[in-house]
């Protein structure tokens, strides 16, 4: 029997991860995906027309940038619901305008006024009962001190570069985001818990501990 199957989780289900660099979004969504035999739905980044022009100028573009990201996420969430589901998706569209357009306005990149037409253009499209909101939100966690050490480990040189105050910075950003949130039902996961890239055998618990939980959240809905 497959893990899918084996622990109830519906065919036509759509589990976001979250969670901030270096936790693992990527790795666990390809595990999730080939346990359960669902498609993956990645962020795409090379085709976005505004990206080296917000790294060269942050206050001239965030707002651009912001609104581009919200229009491709829309699209494709609606795309995965018009498939019929049975994805897991890296990112979700929730972590846009709750951590970065908002990061954005609090350093003065973003206007005020940018920021209020962003986020009542995000409320219009996405905080609607329209919209189709995911059955699940795994959150994977840690310290800050396992997230650093893991984005050392990977070594990629932007992120080498880059000052460990703003992984500090982000790190909370995302926590404060995380407890408030309730756009969808949240499964948190600590990264210290499993190691997918060494142990491929410990994702059943989290198949395990997923199918559970989105079980629970449709009685209750019942």
């Amino acid at each position: 029997m497959d893990l899918r199957s084996k622990y109830g989780i519906p065919n036509n289900a759509v589990i976001t991860i979250a969670g901030t660099v270096g936790v693992g979004k990527s790795t666990m969504t390809n595990g999730l995906a080939k346990a359960l035999g669902f498609r993956t739905s990645f962020e795409k980044v090379d085709s976005n027309p505004y990206l080296d022009k917000f790294y060269q100028d942050f206050k001239s573009w965030s707002f651009h940038l912001q609104v581009y990201f919200l229009a491709e996420r829309f699209k494709e969430q609606k795309k995965i619901f018009e498939y019929g589901g049975g994805f897991i998706q890296d990112r979700s569209i929730y972590e846009d305008t709750g951590i970065f357009a908002r990061m954005h306005y609090e350093k003065g990149n973003m206007s005020a006024v940018d920021y209020e037409t962003y986020t009542s253009l995000f409320d219009a499209m996405v905080m609607t009962p329209y919209f189709p909101h995911p059955d699940l939100l795994v959150y994977l966690e840690g310290s800050l001190d396992n997230i650093v050490d893991r984005i050392k480990e990977r070594g990629r040189p932007m992120e080498q570069q880059t000052p460990v105050e703003y992984w500090e910075e982000m790190h909370d950003r995302y926590e404060n985001w995380i407890n408030s949130f309730n756009a969808c039902p949240v499964l948190r996961l600590n990264i210290n818990d499993y190691d997918l890239v060494n142990n491929e055998g410990s994702i059943e618990p989290i198949v395990e501990r997923i199918g559970y939980f989105i079980e629970q959240t449709r009685l209750l809905k019942k």
